[in-house]
């Protein structure tokens, strides 16, 4: 029986490095002499909210409002994915790993691993806000929401999301498939070090050379940079740049108080596990 555990998922909730981990593997992979351009960076690590993949399985063009049919149609999606012969295929996603109408959104039969990458909601909600259009206030209630979810669109399905604390749990306890968690913030303080240990988990060989180089070509300001020049397809309609500043303790200055509580109540646990109530 052919072994479809293929998908090596790059999971997070939204706003928490997520692209730049795609950009940093693109880089890695293709090894080439300049940057990999952002625009093409979803070649290397397609998403599994996009709704040109479920028109093609279905053989016709899918409402994606009709949420039943869509997610009838996602392990078809899923296998389709590992249908093309590698032997890994990276998958973003923002879902989390849960059930939604008794639908395994993650199925362990077409799964190879998962590479979680968690930040800080203190920021995160900064950048969530941002990116979504939402007030402060109103960004950081959704983030304790059970039914948070990112609504379907023209060109992608909906995407579950959950509370920020359920979401980071989902994905980080009870596997039934080996994980790697990094946290954003000791990307920021060893690049190197941490993308190291994402190449490990995958089985990709780590050389030094190639690892500056492609960390180098992942930067914040060559990311930035080709955003200025070219744009970039994923920023969102309410913002003006996607590669805005890419810091961690920007809540610091950003966030009033009360919201600094408020994130820190809600979801208290989970920030503790990973250490970013010592901040």
């Amino acid at each position: 029986m052919t072994d479809l555990r293929r998908i090596v998922w790059l999971a997070s909730y939204p706003k928490s490095g997520n692209t730049w981990t795609r950009i940093f593997l693109a880089n890695y992979l293709v090894n080439g002499d300049a940057p990999v351009p952002i625009n093409q960076a979803h070649k290397f690590a397609m998403g599994d909210a996009i709704l040109k993949t479920y028109d093609m399985v279905a053989g016709r063009r899918v409402d994606a409002r009709n949420e039943d049919l869509v997610l009838s149609l996602r392990d078809k999606v899923l296998r389709g994915i590992v249908a093309n012969g590698a032997q890994v295929n990276f998958v973003k996603t923002h879902n989390a790993r849960t059930k939604i109408k008794g639908k395994v959104l993650i199925p362990k039969d077409f799964t190879r691993s998962s590479v979680y990458i968690v930040r800080n909601p203190l920021d995160v909600v900064l950048s969530y806000s941002r990116h979504f259009g939402h007030p402060l206030d109103q960004a950081s209630g959704m983030l304790a929401q059970t039914g948070n979810w990112i609504a379907p669109t023209e060109h992608t399905v909906a995407q579950y999301l959950g509370r920020w604390d359920a979401h980071v749990t989902s994905w980080t306890e009870h596997s039934e498939f080996p994980q790697l968690v990094l946290r954003y913030e000791d990307l920021l303080a060893d690049a190197e070090a941490q993308f190291a240990r994402l190449l490990e988990h995958i089985g990709i060989p780590v050389d030094d050379a190639r690892l500056k180089k492609a960390v180098k070509f992942s930067s914040f300001k060559e990311l930035s940079g080709q955003e200025s020049r070219g744009g970039f397809e994923e920023k969102s309609h309410h913002t003006d740049a996607f590669f805005n500043k890419g810091q961690a303790g920007q809540w610091k200055d950003d966030l009033a108080p009360e919201l600094v509580e408020k994130i820190r109540t809600d979801h208290a646990k989970v920030l503790k596990k990973f250490g970013y109530l010592d901040e």
